[in-house]
């Protein structure tokens, strides 16, 4: 089964976008079987939506039992169009499809998790602080909650304060937003600095991140962990000694870059295209930078995994089934 679009052309308006839909690709278990469902959003700074955070998350929690969905949500590269609440609004159109078609999809909607990395992190927290102000105007999923049952948050971007991952805030809301200094820029930071506002409704959390990430502070896991704690929120803290940023499920097929297919790339591939067609244009700078990134997400470096990090989906699946 291929992605499963899920808005309606006449629903989904981003400018940026150059024909692409937010959409999800399905890891099914093919054994006639009811079982829990993990919806995946890969991370990348709500820039791009990486690949190693997709299909090898979702094998491993095919391995466990899940139904397993892999969201590409709207990013924003280039800082030129301020995404604001559409990544929250593709998720919880995401979480309301799945909900809706439980049956089809042979999952149990009262056991729907979300599984989010550093800025997809972030939008996780999102929405187990706000589900409850993010409402659907389409009938068919108006009266379907979006209310994760729990969530994973993985080296999540949480705060915008003191130890802000700013590249996250800047596409998230705006390029200068650290620099307006108005009210409105302040109230929007504050609204998306996640630790202040965890309520008695949040979802049960698990949370895991390396001691030695040298893009986002374990500081923002250690944040929204102290706040779970003060509502009392039941909740999992894992903090392993090692492992770089973006470490997915740190074992040798992610080391080897055996990411699987890259659908996530699906909207910068179009932007690029766009830019190459000469329908929107960029700087020499800026398109160097796209290109680059989309390469990167290519090429055959390697890395080495990490066994201590290894067993994180495992953990996460023993926290899930005390729920």
């Amino acid at each position: 089964m291929k992605e499963i679009t899920i808005w309606d052309p006449a629903e989904y308006a981003y400018p940026l976008a150059f024909g692409f839909i937010p959409h999800m690709r399905p890891y099914m278990l093919e054994d006639g079987r009811v079982h829990p469902c993990m919806l995946i959003a890969p991370g990348g700074g709500y820039a791009f939506v990486s690949p190693s955070e997709g299909e090898l998350v979702a094998n491993a929690f095919n391995d466990l039992g899940y139904q397993c969905f892999v969201l590409t949500y709207t990013t924003n590269i280039l800082m030129k169009a301020p995404l604001l609440d559409q990544p929250i609004k593709d998720m919880a159109r995401a979480i309301r499809y799945l909900r809706a078609n439980a049956d089809r999809f042979r999952i149990d909607p009262s056991r729907l998790y979300v599984c989010g990395f550093s800025a997809s992190g972030h939008l996780t927290a999102t929405i187990c602080d706000y589900f409850d102000e993010i409402p659907d105007e389409n009938p068919l999923y108006a009266d379907i909650s979006c209310r994760p049952d729990a969530a994973i948050l993985s080296y999540p971007v949480i705060t915008s304060g003191g130890h802000a991952h700013q590249g996250s805030f800047r596409c998230l809301l705006g390029a200068d937003i650290y620099e307006q200094g108005t009210p409105e820029s302040l109230a929007l930071l504050d609204r998306f600095s996640l630790e202040r506002h965890v309520n008695e409704n949040t979802p049960p959390c698990f949370l895991w991140q390396t001691m030695t990430d040298e893009s986002v502070p374990v500081e923002n896991s250690y944040l929204y962990e102290a706040a779970l704690r003060e509502k009392g929120i039941p909740h999992a803290h894992h903090v392993f000694s090692r492992g770089r940023h973006g470490s997915s499920v740190a074992n040798t097929a992610w080391a080897h870059c055996l990411f699987g297919e890259h659908y996530t790339m699906d909207q910068n591939e179009r932007l690029l295209a766009a830019v190459r067609d000469g329908s929107f244009p960029v700087t020499p700078d800026e398109l160097a930078f796209l290109e680059e990134l989309i390469e990167h997400h290519y090429d055959n470096r390697k890395d080495a995994p990490y066994p201590e990090v290894t067993p994180w989906p495992l953990l996460a699946d023993l926290f899930l089934k005390t729920l």
